[in-house]
């Protein structure tokens, strides 16, 4: 056991078996004997706690079990409180980190110690954990501290940041009071954005994590309420739009919310209304759509999930 880890890693599970020693393993590979590793199960009926006892001699694991919720934001605050590390950061079951991950973010936390929240590339996988295709964050290559508000206008645009990728400082979440119990499809970009808005974010540009993609996912689940999607998403950009935003920021990041729905909607087939969206599009003007393409990464977020069907189809 460790006195005091750097880092919390908050895991929550639920019936994790298919992917969750993956998960474990990519933790295993960073050898990094100075992290916690929290992992708070949702009343699993598999053999998930199983696996969590076969890590406890390779990770330093506190294990939280509890009845069925079905809440990973409730879960996942009750990890935060319960953690000790300096720093925090996000792996869910199905999702993975790549090698040189931790010491990539070490070197960053040693170069810009004031950060509150430290970010990264990730890579999209398929449920076999085949790659699918490169999340890049809309920011220069090169390592940098971005500053609140720059970084804040193009997370308004679209959530680029991939579960597993942030680490950010565990007071400084618990100071924003953690993700919202009542985002279930939001909460972390929301949690993003405020922690976001309390100082610099310093930009690794490297892809460290990998984010899979499959039909089981919580995402695709659901968004099937495409009314309650969009409500959500739509709450959080008047949140965190603030005086200073610029009208083109603004119509963009609401103009983003609808693509969004839009693509919820054709998922679970749903019919959309597109001509409705061709006409918001072509307000933006040319600002705007060079805005919207560069920090969405829509075109990136639509190949891996197109790539995943194929694949899916093709193995059927």
């Amino acid at each position: 056991m460790i006195k005091q880890p750097w880092l919390s890693v908050i895991i929550p599970t639920y019936n994790g078996s298919k992917y969750l020693a993956a998960a474990l393993d990519s933790i295993v590979v960073q050898q990094d004997n100075e992290v916690e590793c929290v992992v708070i199960d949702d009343g699993s009926t598999d053999n998930t706690l199983e696996i969590v006892e076969t890590y406890q001699n390779q990770l330093n694991i506190k294990l939280i079990t509890k009845a069925r919720q079905g809440n990973w934001v409730a879960n996942t605050n009750h990890a935060l409180a319960e953690a000790k590390g300096l720093y925090a950061c996000f792996l869910h079951q199905d999702d993975l980190w790549l090698e040189g991950r931790l010491k990539n973010i070490r070197n960053a936390i040693a170069a810009y110690p004031q950060a509150s929240l430290y970010l990264h590339d990730s890579v999209f996988i398929d449920d076999q954990g085949k790659p699918l295709g490169l999340w890049r964050c809309p920011m220069s290559a090169k390592r940098q501290a971005i500053p609140a508000e720059a970084m804040m206008e193009k997370l308004l645009i679209q959530n680029f940041i991939a579960i597993p990728a942030p680490v950010f400082k565990r007071e400084g979440a618990l100071k924003v009071e953690g993700l919202n119990n009542e985002l279930w499809y939001t909460a972390d970009w929301d949690f993003w954005l405020k922690l976001a808005a309390r100082g610099n974010t310093c930009y690794i540009p490297q892809p460290l994590a990998a984010f899979r993609v499959h039909g089981d996912s919580q995402t695709i689940r659901r968004s099937s309420s495409v009314v309650e999607f969009r409500q959500q998403m739509r709450s959080v950009v008047d949140k965190h739009l603030t005086p200073q935003s610029t009208k083109e920021v603004s119509k963009v990041a609401f103009f983003s919310t609808e693509v969004n729905t839009t693509l919820a909607a054709i998922v679970h087939g749903k019919s959309p209304n597109l001509l409705k969206l061709a006409g918001s599009f072509i307000l933006l003007g040319p600002l705007g759509w060079r805005r919207y393409w560069q920090d969405s990464r829509i075109q990136e977020r639509i190949s891996a999930r197109l790539k995943a069907k194929l694949q899916a189809q093709g193995s059927a």
